[in-house]
């Protein structure tokens, strides 16, 4: 497995437990929208704990970038990530699979489950092909919602959110089951990519197959 040690060059906030982590690219180094890496902090204790992210660069970008959210309800590899600082050095590996782009279709994301979807839509938009994709983006909260206000420029109407704990106007509040999809999705011989929480995308997977989806990605 090939290990390539890189410098973060930036680290910014993007919500309130998520940050984009701005890195150094390996001379070569190349993926597609969608794929991800294994990744690990490069400090004796933490070496050996690798996790999968998705890159949310581009692949013509001179950077690589990441979108993590941190969970600080224990002390793992996310937390220690929001502990770093840029100068401190992260190990990457090879580029693995995790969703490709297969056509227009819906996307279904559910909080961090909508990183593999950041590049390709960056991808879709700079080549000028968004076209009719629809994202339905579920979160908790408003302030949960990541990249809200890119996905809203790059996709217009197409991007939908709905909140579970929040009942605000423009939003709506609703779990994404049969019925919240019986009413967004009316063609169900287009493509499917959901990624999420593991139930959520069983759930999703299982009620899209019911309502006579064939075509369906999922990354878990």
């Amino acid at each position: 497995m090939e290990e390539h040690i890189v410098s973060i060059l930036d680290i910014t906030p993007v919500t309130h437990d998520v940050r984009r982590f701005t890195i150094e690219k390996p001379a070569g180094y190349r993926f597609i929208p969608g794929q991800a890496t294994d990744v690990a902090i490069n400090k004796p204790r933490w070496k050996d704990q690798l996790r999968p992210f998705t890159f949310t660069a581009l692949n013509d970008w001179d950077h690589l970038e990441f979108t993590i959210k941190s969970y600080d309800d224990h002390d793992g590899v996310t937390h220690q990530l929001g502990l770093l600082k840029p100068g401190d050095s992260l190990l990457i590996h090879d580029v693995w699979g995790a969703i490709h782009y297969e056509g227009e279709g819906v996307f279904i994301a559910g909080g961090a489950g909508i990183t593999p979807f950041i590049a390709i839509f960056r991808q879709l938009h700079k080549e000028g092909k968004i076209g009719n994709n629809k994202l339905i983006f579920s979160n908790k909260t408003r302030q949960d919602i990541i990249l809200e206000e890119e996905f809203r420029s790059m996709m217009g109407g197409n991007f939908i959110n709905t909140l579970t704990d929040e009942a605000i106007p423009g939003y709506d509040h609703h779990l994404v089951d049969e019925v919240y999809l019986r009413d967004k999705v009316k063609d169900y011989r287009q493509h499917f990519y959901i990624c999420g929480p593991d139930p959520m995308v069983v759930a999703v997977q299982a009620i899209l197959k019911k309502l006579g989806g064939t075509s369906i990605v999922v990354e878990m």
